[in-house]
């Protein structure tokens, strides 16, 4: 009997996949690249998840990496041993072939490329339903795990975006239930808030203003109090960005009066975000005490109880993560280097965005301690992908210290000249 698949479940699980979402997503994918429309069932899926189905063929391999961002051996699959090429490719083509498939499929199937119009394609009916609110939710999903791996661009921010009107669209022009326009305004929430979010860790801030107005609107109107602790996170977010860390600290206060603070998890990260906010102000003693406060509501939380998908980005390494943030501005270097190593264990693989902001940090805190030649080390490892919005202007305050501290070390030298090239 062949052993489940375990690594592709838990994926599954991260990004809130059913099997019948994840079929419909890889049929679209394969319709974006071949120009006909996939053929996975939910049987295919099931003979995936099981272990029944060991090595996927060409296409549904390509798709599921596209889909799930992973690749097809991180996901829990094997190749054949004799040859892991295809029999849709004939044998002295699959080499040079299958390159090509794979990055028609990355390209054609970004989150951009998944379109609104693809739900109509898909076809609806003159009422708004379950399946609807489901197929919406995919897409939130996608956009959510597209952010975790690039973090806030112009990419993310239009196509989160682009769905929230298509969520409006439908409560607009089509007949539903009072509970499926509550999701659909929940989902219009969701994609404002992600295109607010995405605005906001690429420095975009008059965009990210506008965004905030229509996210508080639309999660006042779905009355879920998840999304509306997540709207007033970024908030708080946005405000610490425009300097304004008292408004940061009045938006952490009203995430807390939401019935979703009620839950230690909620309150973990709320804590947690607040003494970042204090940190900013310079207050040490009601920071560290924000961050026991976090560490505390963080070991009374049932982490395996249902929660909505956004919120699968908190756990353990990002309290670190934001530990990390809070002893950074404080200039407690080895309290920040301490958990900028606990954020990089801990890190699950997709979270590439704050993998990078965590090195980001790191070299600070090598640097705040009279390392150059290490913190240039650590900071030459950041990936030139990952250097753009909150990472490249923390990289950009590095190299400022960096001159500013040992201005003739080797190091510096060597930094200076590498970023030039």
């Amino acid at each position: 009997m062949a052993a489940s698949n375990q690594q592709l479940t838990k994926r599954m699980r991260e990004l809130g996949l059913t099997q019948e979402e994840l079929a419909e997503a890889m049929n679209r994918a394969i319709e974006q690249v071949t120009g006909k429309p996939g053929t996975v069932s939910v049987r295919t899926i099931h003979n995936l998840m099981s272990g029944r189905t060991r090595w996927p063929q060409a296409k549904q391999r390509l798709a599921l990496e596209a889909v799930l961002g992973c690749t097809t051996v991180e996901l829990g699959f094997v190749p054949h041993t004799r040859s892991v090429a295809d029999p849709l490719l004939p044998k002295a083509q699959h080499h040079k072939e299958e390159p090509v498939l794979r990055r028609n499929f990355l390209t054609a199937t970004s989150i951009a490329a998944l379109t609104p119009a693809a739900l109509d394609a898909a076809g609806s009916s003159g009422r708004v339903g379950q399946s609807d609110v489901n197929r919406l939710a995919a897409q939130f999903m996608l956009i959510i795990a597209d952010d975790n791996k690039t973090g806030g661009t112009h990419h993310v921010e239009e196509a989160a975006l682009a769905w929230a009107q298509r969520a409006l669209h439908l409560q607009k022009t089509r007949l539903a239930s009072q509970r499926v326009r509550g999701k659909l305004y929940g989902l219009a929430a969701a994609f404002t808030g992600s295109a607010l979010w995405a605005a906001i860790d690429g420095g975009r801030l008059d965009q990210a203003q506008r965004h905030l107005k229509e996210a508080v609107a639309l999660g006042g109107l779905s009355g879920d109090a998840s999304m509306q602790f997540r709207i007033w996170g970024h908030a708080g977010a946005l405000y610490r960005h425009m300097g304004q860390y008292t408004s940061a600290l009045a938006a952490d206060e009203a995430a807390k009066r939401t019935r979703a603070a009620r839950d230690p998890l909620y309150a973990s990260l709320v804590h947690a975000r607040t003494a970042v906010h204090h940190a900013d102000l310079h207050d040490r003693q009601a920071s560290l005490r924000c961050l026991g406060l976090a560490e505390a509501a963080l070991a009374r939380a049932d982490t395996e109880a249902p929660r909505p998908v956004w919120l699968r980005f908190y756990d353990s390494a990002e309290l670190h993560l934001l530990a990390l943030t809070a002893t950074t501005t404080l200039g407690l270097w080895e309290e920040a280097e301490a958990h900028a190593h606990h954020t990089l264990a801990r890190l699950r693989p997709d979270m590439k965005r704050n993998r990078a902001l965590a090195l980001t940090y790191l070299a600070h805190a090598q640097l705040g301690q009279r390392e150059p030649e290490l913190a240039v080390a650590t900071a030459h490892g950041i990936p030139a992908e990952a250097r753009h919005g909150r990472t490249a202007r923390l990289l950009n305050s590095f190299g400022h210290r960096l001159h500013a501290l040992a201005p003739r070390a080797p190091a510096t030298r060597e930094w200076f000249e590498k970023e030039l090239l």
